[in-house]
C-alpha cells in the first residue's frame, strides 16, 4: 500500500458504495477512532438485463459444470435469469468465488456445501486463479459479467489456461450522478472499488484533478483503471496485511497520524 511521506489533516472520507444497513459496519468503529466523517454515495448502479435479451445470447446455463462469481451482484442477476427462464440449476453445479463473503451469499439460493464452493484466500485474483486451478479438470465454466465489464484479468487466465468458458451479459453498469456530493463538499480520502466506479468520475469531471485527495482501491483492476486515469493511488486493498477497505484505511490513517 502507498503511503504519502507527509502527514496530512484526514477529515472527510468518501466512501462510493451505499451506506452499510447496519450500526455495527467496522466502517463506523474506524470513523469513531480516527475521529474522520465517512460519508457513503454509489458512484454507480447495476441495472439487470431482461430475460428476453439474454436469450439472444444464445448460452445454456444448464450445460456448464462451473460458475465463476465476483460479486453479490453476479450472483443475483445469474439466479433471477435462472428463475425467469425455469432454468434448473443442477445440484453438482460448482461456485469458484472471489472471497469468502461472495460464497457465503451463495447461501440465499443454495444449499451450501463446501465441496462444492470455493473461495479465494485473500480476496485476490491470483488466490482465486489459485482454487480454480486445483478443480478445472473437464469443468465448463460459465463467468456472469456486466454488458460494460472491465475484467479482463480473470477472461485472460481462462484463456491461457486453456478452460472453456462463457462469458454471459445478465446486467450493466450505469453511472450515478455524482456531482453534487463532490462539489457541496472536499474530500480528504475517496475509496473506489470497481472499475466503473473510477470511469463514473470521469464522466461526471472529465477534467477532474485530484489537488491532494488521497486515493483507495480495492482490487487489481480497480488500481489498474485509476492508475490508468492518471490519478495516484495511496490506499490499495486487498493485501495479506490489509484483505479489505475498511483495514487498508485503518492503516493509512495510523500511519498518518504518525
Amino acid at each position: 500500500m502507498a503511503v504519502s511521506s507527509f502527514t496530512m489533516s484526514i477529515k472527510k472520507v468518501l466512501i462510493t458504495q451505499p451506506r452499510p444497513d447496519s450500526d455495527k459496519s467496522p466502517y463506523f468503529e474506524l470513523a469513531r477512532k480516527h475521529s474522520v466523517e465517512l460519508e457513503f454515495f454509489p458512484f454507480i448502479r447495476l441495472e439487470g438485463i431482461p430475460s428476453k435479451d439474454f436469450r439472444k445470447q444464445k448460452i445454456d446455463i444448464s450445460l456448464y459444470s462451473a460458475v465463476i462469481f465476483t460479486s453479490r451482484h453476479a450472483i443475483d442477476h445469474f439466479f433471477r435469469i435462472c428463475e425467469e427462464l425455469r432454468i434448473a440449476v443442477s445440484q453438482d453445479t460448482k461456485y469458484f468465488c472471489i472471497t469468502e463473503a461472495v460464497a457465503l451469499y451463495l447461501q440465499k439460493f443454495i444449499l451450501y456445501r463446501k465441496r462444492k464452493v470455493f473461495y479465494g484466500a485473500d480476496g485476490t485474483n491470483k488466490s482465486l486463479f489459485d482454487v480454480i486451478n486445483k478443480h478445472k479438470e473437464n469443468e465448463q465454466f460459465l463467468y456472469p459479467c456486466s454488458e460494460n465489464q472491465q475484467d479482463n484479468e480473470i477472461i485472460s487466465w481462462l484463456k491461457a489456461n486453456k478452460c472453456e468458458f462463457v462469458t454471459p451479459f445478465m446486467y450493466r453498469t450505469i453511472s450515478n450522478d455524482v456531482k453534487q456530493v463532490l462539489t457541496k463538499s472536499e474530500f480528504d480520502v475517496i475509496c473506489f472499488f470497481t472499475p466503473s466506479g473510477v470511469r463514473s468520475l470521469l464522466e461526471n469531471f472529465p477534467r477532474y484533478k485530484q489537488n491532494g485527495t488521497r486515493i483507495g482501491a480495492f482490487g487489481n483492476n480497480t488500481s489498474k483503471a485509476i492508475e490508468e486515469a492518471g490519478l495516484t493511488l495511496h490506499i490499495k486493498a486487498p493485501a495479506p496485511e490489509t484483505p479489505s477497505m475498511v483495514a487498508a484505511l485503518e492503516k493509512f490513517l495510523s500511519s498518518n497520524k504518525k
